[in-house]
């Protein structure tokens, strides 16, 4: 099974397997983006609900990679495994889609161990809950804090009000990289965001910045951030 534009190209498609409350909102964002995905779970009820999103919705009571292979996981850019209490599932799953050489497996851990054995098999590892968790206490504990979130084990992103010291200055002037260890990938005014910045940009009273960084150093900034204003 190939997805392509209308123009012929292969275009990026995902495939979400198993449909709890985290693969369903991970199927419902990305269909609400404009993607193609499959979607699969054992249990019919949930596929059926989520039909709407796809015409590739698939109930597989027995998970294997002949299975996965035969609804087309094998052609897919993304694999994003979503399986929840059965962990021997969850593992098998995505090493299933690890065989089949989907590009990028993304499955979802309930435990630090679970955690270890995906990334040993090859799989990108996230902590939904875990990571809602830091994300809420980041924003409750600092209020210049608007979003944050993890990109990966050790680099978070995090969307933050500018402190008062920033207001007149530019990104020359304050040298956030060399002071600070993180990088500005954006900066939000009202409704606009600016993704190519001009280092000679001076920061106004509102302005947001989206910025990059190890989590120490991220931390270390949002400290610096709520003490100085």
């Amino acid at each position: 099974m190939k997805f392509t534009t209308k123009k012929g190209k292969p275009r990026k498609t995902y495939a979400v397997i198993g449909l709890g409350r985290f693969g369903s909102a991970v199927a419902r964002t990305l269909a609400e983006n404009g993607q193609d995905l499959i979607i699969v779970d054992r249990d019919p009820d949930r596929v059926r609900e989520l039909r709407c999103l796809t015409d590739y919705a698939y109930v597989i009571s027995h998970l294997d990679q002949a299975a996965l292979e035969e609804i087309g996981v094998g052609d897919c850019e993304v694999a994003v495994v979503a399986i929840g209490s059965a962990i021997d599932a969850n593992i098998l799953a995505s090493l299933y889609c690890l065989n089949l050489h989907v590009p990028r497996v993304i499955a979802k851990a309930n435990s630090k161990d679970q955690g270890q054995i995906l990334e040993k098999i090859g799989a990108e590892v996230i902590y939904p809950e875990k990571d809602m968790g830091v994300r809420l206490a980041n924003q409750l504990s600092n209020q210049k804090v608007i979003d944050y979130f993890s990109v990966s084990g050790n680099i978070d992103i995090a969307q933050i009000s500018i402190p008062k010291f920033f207001i007149g200055k530019s990104l020359q002037d304050l040298a956030l990289r060399n002071q600070y260890g993180i990088s500005v990938v954006a900066i939000q005014k009202q409704r606009q965001t600016i993704e190519e910045i001009d280092p000679s940009y001076r920061f106004e009273a509102d302005d947001i910045v989206i910025v990059i960084g190890s989590n120490e150093n991220i931390h270390n900034f949002e400290r610096i951030v709520a003490n100085e204003d």
